[in-house]
């Protein structure tokens, strides 16, 4: 997988994250840690149970990569999951897990740590059969358009997932901005984004190549998903491990917010 996962970062332009999930993601990494992605956890883990919006019909996952860990927890609160990626190499990677085609990655380490996570560590059998019965759809995306699934249409869904995916697609702020509003679009009104993003990163490195990022603040990333019809709900950083040599992210951030409904004449 390593000469397709340099045509991944090479290939993917601009549209959804070029993907930082096999330079940075369990894959490479795991069993190590969780590494960034875990804050996706964190969030469903500890605030789906009392968090009123978090859980629905449909959940939209863009940028979701090669990888599957983000939608772990997600699984067990939405009826329908649909995964978007700008990359076609992402989209069969995910399809060949979905499938349980030969050469599929081996989740299961993954999803025996969620499932610790949520107290459950002997059900993961259970949870991977959960999560590819949930997979209702994977398509293609691309967050700079306003319909990020052109010339796909989708109903609005309940939850947009995020994780490690604007930062890299976006060349500037503006464009930052834009992509907010297009994915906010994917959303009904009282909708739920959940976003995880790396803050004060500049490139991150994988085979010998090293790719931009669009470096953020809190602030920064707050005010842009305020600006695009959403009411910050929650906001958590967290410091990155020091030492890495793949990447300059300095911090995580964990974000929940909830899209406004639209203002009557």
């Amino acid at each position: 997988m390593g000469s397709g996962a340099t045509e991944r970062l090479v290939n993917a332009g601009d549209g959804c994250r070029p993907d930082v999930a096999w330079s940075r993601d369990p894959p490479l990494k795991f069993p190590s840690k969780f590494d960034e992605g875990g804050g996706t956890q964190q969030v469903f883990v500890s605030l789906s149970p009392t968090s009123e919006g978090l859980r629905g019909e449909t959940l939209i996952d863009v940028g979701c990569g090669p990888t599957i860990y983000q939608l772990l927890s997600a699984c067990e609160h939405f009826q329908e999951i649909i995964a978007l990626d700008y990359t076609d190499q992402n989209r069969r990677e995910l399809e060949k897990w979905l499938k349980k085609e030969q050469g599929a990655f081996d989740w299961r380490p993954v999803v025996e740590y969620v499932c610790e996570l949520e107290g459950e560590r002997e059900k993961w059998a259970e949870k991977e059969e959960k999560l590819r019965q949930k997979v209702r759809q994977v398509l293609k995306c691309d967050v700079t358009k306003a319909n990020p699934t052109d010339p796909v249409s989708l109903p609005p869904a309940d939850c947009v997932v995020s994780t490690l995916c604007l930062e890299a697609a976006c060349k500037d702020l503006a464009t930052f901005r834009s992509a907010l509003r297009n994915v906010g679009a994917l959303l009904k009104p009282g909708g739920h984004l959940v976003m995880v993003t790396v803050l004060r990163e500049t490139y991150y490195a994988f085979n010998n190549m090293v790719f931009s990022c669009l470096h953020l603040e809190k602030n920064v990333v707050e005010e842009a998903v305020e600006g695009a019809g959403f009411d910050v709900r929650f906001s958590e950083v967290q410091p990155c491990p020091p030492g890495a040599v793949c990447a300059d992210c300095e911090a995580v951030l964990s974000l929940v917010a909830r899209k406004r409904a639209p203002i009557s004449g």
